[in-house]
């Protein structure tokens, strides 16, 4: 697959790059999970250009920096003299080069660090300190494990702290450069073909290759794919998650596949999980590993308590509640069993997707000044019974003077007006009097 979209981020690059050139050093971090493409984005960027390239694999320091230097030598003729034993030793050996000529300089899995030598970080971080305003080095740093790379660069008790002067942190693309890019491959794509990308790849670009460099970009295609004995998927979120979590994996992979199966208010996942206390684990999950996050009804109060938690990525939600939920299916290798199971879920669970593609496309639209959706616990009363006290999206302008309310139906025909407006008119009353109200379906249609 081609390189798309990062027109911001590689502006950005070469901005800082015109930085270190002009005024002295400047180091950038690119965060984002595994897969988004940070490699890509900085060899693409300075495609053509003197790039020293680095990448942490976990050896010894030794056996390390020795294959770094025979690979700068190699691909950029810089002078590496013999003998540099540490890495310290080449960055500052690298430094000084600097002083002479710009470099553009990136360390890829940076992170590794920990496992190889963690006082490197307190050398380097002296030998920034004392380089770079003697120098024109355009230093990037990336890795993938957001735990390692969140403590390196924002814990006050480390080295590195506060010495980063740009971070970048890369996203999935967005909803137009999804549709693009199916486009180039399948002009004649259906809706639901964008729907089974996005809820199978959330956007994240290596997962989009890995399936349209092989010829898979129709909904059926790419299910058939995914679940199949030769799937790069069937082990991804193992991959992601481990690294992030070491041994202790068990208690947090349970969460993740309770709220991908629709678990999420904490008292439910505690009783799923035999009733012990999971609020650590939950606040790990938030805000040391940004794998989950609180969704609260719009218009709540930020410390309500009317919380459910979801996962902040498609990809790991649909392995969840497909891989790790059927391990035993997995182990058999029965991946036509797991399949049809899949295809049978997919009406179901691609309308829950559905909804997050909505609010992901109103958010691109830069139109609006909140997005999100509205429940409470008690049912609203309706012709005599009740019916559920729940809106899909709403979003309210920047100027605070219109609401959107819509309804999400994969199909017109799932749609209950009478329902939907009796909802519409209890918002009205209890939230929304101060607005001018525009009510809207949603379906596979309007993607």
């Amino acid at each position: 697959m081609k390189f798309y979209d990062r027109q911001k981020e590689t502006e950005m690059l070469l901005r800082i790059q015109e930085q270190s050139i002009q005024d002295c050093s400047r180091m950038t971090i690119v965060t984002g999970r595994r897969r988004i493409g940070k490699t890509w984005l900085i060899k693409h960027t300075f495609e053509g250009q003197k790039l020293v390239y680095m990448f942490i694999a976990r050896k010894s320091e030794a056996e390390l920096v020795t294959t770094l230097s025979d690979s700068i030598r190699r691909e950029t003729n810089l002078y590496i003299p013999d003998g540099i034993s540490s890495f310290p030793q080449l960055l500052r050996h690298l430094l000084e080069l600097g002083r002479h000529e710009p470099l553009t300089i990136a360390i890829d899995e940076f992170h590794e660090f920990f496992n190889i030598n963690p006082t490197v970080f307190s050398d380097m971080q002296n030998i920034w300190d004392s380089y770079k305003e003697q120098t024109h080095v355009n230093l990037i740093i990336s890795g993938s494990v957001y735990r390692l790379m969140k403590k390196i660069f924002m814990d006050n008790d480390e080295p590195l702290f506060n010495r980063a002067d740009n971070i970048i942190r890369l996203q999935p693309f967005g909803i137009q450069t999804m549709k693009e890019i199916l486009a180039d491959y399948n002009s004649t794509y259906t809706n639901d073909d964008l729907l089974a990308l996005y809820t199978i790849t959330g956007g994240v670009p290596k997962y989009m290759a890995w399936l349209f460099d092989n010829g898979y970009y129709t909904k059926d295609t790419m299910y058939a794919a995914v679940f199949s004995d030769m799937s790069h998927f069937v082990e991804e979120g193992s991959t992601l998650l481990v690294s992030e979590f070491g041994k202790n994996y068990g208690i947090y992979f349970s969460i993740l596949q309770e709220i991908a199966l629709g678990f999420n208010t904490q008292s439910q996942l505690e009783n799923r999980l035999g009733g012990i206390s999971l609020g650590g684990y939950i606040k790990n999950l938030e805000d040391t590993y940004s794998l989950i996050r609180r969704e609260r009804p719009i218009f709540s109060k930020p410390e309500g308590r009317n919380v459910r938690f979801v996962l902040n990525d498609n990809f790991l939600t649909f392995w969840f509640r497909y891989f790790e939920k059927n391990r035993a299916m997995v182990e058999i290798q029965n991946f036509e069993g797991l399949l049809s199971l899949a295809l049978s879920d997919y009406e179901t669970y691609t309308g829950l997707t559905l909804e997050r593609y909505f609010r992901l496309k109103l958010a691109e639209t830069k139109q609006w000044r909140e997005i999100g959706s509205w429940w409470k616990a008690k049912a609203i009363e309706y012709k005599g019974s009740y019916i559920d006290a729940e809106v899909d999206v709403i979003a309210i302008s920047l100027q605070h003077k219109e609401a959107l309310v819509a309804e999400v139906k994969r199909k017109k025909e799932q749609y209950q007006h009478d329902k939907f407006m009796a909802k519409v008119e209890y918002l009205k009353k209890a939230e929304l009097h101060r607005y001018k109200v525009i009510t809207q379906l949603l379906t596979l249609e309007d993607m």
